[in-house]
């Protein structure tokens, strides 16, 4: 065998034991026996010192080395391979290992400590994640920026200057509107009422076969923070259920629908290979947020979804699809990111991505973290947070150590914005079967001009040839601007 054969081997397998690895994770936050976190912090330890060990293999080097690619699938698996055996090898195993175990006991930890809104029963522990991230961040930056070498975790290419330069220029707009949407006369009205779980849940299936969810290679399934695990043959979702907002569970399940797709539209020879997952969290949000907002919180989607609504909830006191629309894309000055508005979600972002930035660099102590969250909140808001479930503790992102993953949201955000433009111009009729709750043509437009790659180019080039434009965020701020001007009449 040749030195790539027996590389891609090897890789086959590691692969393979990374998929286990996050079902085991996709088990911890859905069915497991509260009662087992221990036990599943050991074997989350274990499981990372097996990669760790595989992902170091000195042997990776000799294979890179005398390795001769041909295909340009094969050059860029090689290039991928080598970017993560040189960050992984700077990182010793115990504090792979330990990371590991600390991470999935810490999610426990701030599940219970958002439950009882006791934010001192879950800082400590939080403490001792930052301390061995940034012992991670040291290891791999040798020298460079702490909180850069993270992100590339998410967002390969990708700095924080950078992204600070990109907030700061689509901050203004994003002030502006928001500001002229809560001082308009014309305001939507709220939907409210009492709205089962089994109904919403019935619902989310049928909202998620109509954005083409592939059942045979996926599940829905109950989580605190909604997410979606896997990829290849299984690649399942979760959403959440609050009976006095359907809108939750609904376009949660919308969202994860994206996530999942994307990795379930991934070419199936990529299989087991650097290639067959997403590229970067930012793409693999351009895809959940555009069809949670551009498509599913379009007026052509909303109207059909009020009818299965009034359908399902034996009425609504919304009364017809344009007063439902509006609802939908209502914009209200409330505490989480995840129930935000798409003018309002892209501030929620950037208070995280200044704070965990300052949390990396030391400027910021987990002792200060709740007052300087609800000062920041304030300040960009102009509310006072209410309680910590509300403010720091909402998020379960730092709790398992994703140091550098909040700024990929907005990322997303501005790469669907593109993406919304081209598509748009390539399916001229596709509101007209959004209208009938077939997202068809959108879902197979994106599958051959973006979900099929994988990782076979780097983020922003896989936007730009998808697109057919360089990435900009005056897309998704002009669209912004058009829609919630016309729903408040501006």
């Amino acid at each position: 065998m040749s030195a790539l054969s027996d590389l891609l081997a090897f890789q086959r397998q590691t692969e393979a034991l990374s998929s286990v690895a996050e079902r085991l994770g996709w088990d911890q936050e859905t069915v497991m026996p509260r009662g087992a976190a221990e036990q599943r912090a050991e074997e989350m330890g274990a499981m990372e010192e097996v990669l760790h060990e595989r992902r170091t293999d000195p042997r990776i080097g000799e294979w890179l080395d005398a390795a001769q690619p041909q295909t340009p699938a094969e050059r860029r698996a090689i290039q991928l391979i080598t970017r993560d055996f040189q960050r992984t090898s700077r990182v010793p195993a115990r504090l792979a290992a330990e990371l590991a175990r600390l991470t999935s006991l810490s999610q426990g930890i701030w599940a219970e400590a958002r439950a009882k809104d006791a934010p001192e029963d879950f800082l400590p522990t939080l403490d001792q994640v930052l301390m061995l991230k940034r012992e991670e961040a040291a290891a791999i930056a040798d020298g460079g920026d702490l909180y850069d070498a993270l992100l590339e975790d998410y967002e390969p290419g990708m700095t924080g200057a950078r992204i600070g330069s990109l907030f700061d220029s689509m901050r203004p707009r994003l002030v502006a509107l928001r500001e002229n949407i809560l001082g308009a006369e014309q305001q939507p009205q709220a939907l409210s009422g009492h709205f089962p779980q089994e109904t919403q849940l019935r619902l989310a299936r049928t909202c998620a076969t109509a954005f083409g969810y592939d059942w045979t290679r996926g599940r829905i399934d109950l989580a605190v923070h909604p997410f979606s695990s896997g990829r290849w043959q299984d690649s399942r979702i979760t959403t959440r259920v609050v009976e006095t907002d359907p809108f939750n569970c609904l376009y949660s399940t919308i969202h994860e629908v994206g996530h999942s797709s994307y990795e379930l539209g991934i070419d199936p020879d990529y299989a087991f290979t650097p290639l067959g997952r997403g590229v970067s969290m930012g793409v693999h949000e351009s895809q959940s947020r555009i069809y949670e907002n551009q498509m599913g919180r379009g007026r052509a989607f909303s109207g059909w979804l009020f009818t299965r609504m009034a359908e399902a909830f034996d009425g609504l006191n919304i009364t017809d699809p344009e007063a439902f629309y509006a609802t939908v894309n209502r914009v209200t000055s409330g505490y989480i990111r995840t129930e935000s508005d798409e003018v309002q979600y892209n501030l929620h972002i950037m208070l995280r991505f200044d704070l965990e930035r300052d949390l990396i660099s030391g400027r910021l102590d987990t002792t200060d973290l709740v007052e300087a969250w609800n000062a920041r909140f304030l300040k960009d808001f102009g509310v006072a947070v209410d309680r910590p479930a509300n403010g720091v503790l909402q998020d379960v992102h730092w709790s398992v150590g994703l140091f550098g993953y909040f700024p990929t949201y907005a990322l997303g955000n501005v790469y669907a914005g593109v993406l919304n433009q081209t598509l748009r111009s390539a399916v001229p009729d596709l509101d007209g079967a959004l209208a009938e709750g077939d997202a068809t043509p959108a879902t197979e437009w994106l599958r051959e001009n973006l979900q099929r790659h994988g990782g076979l180019l780097p983020p922003a080039q896989l936007i730009e040839t998808a697109a057919g434009r360089s990435v900009s965020p005056e897309p998704l701020l002009d669209y912004l601007e058009e829609k919630f001007g016309r729903i408040y009449d501006l």
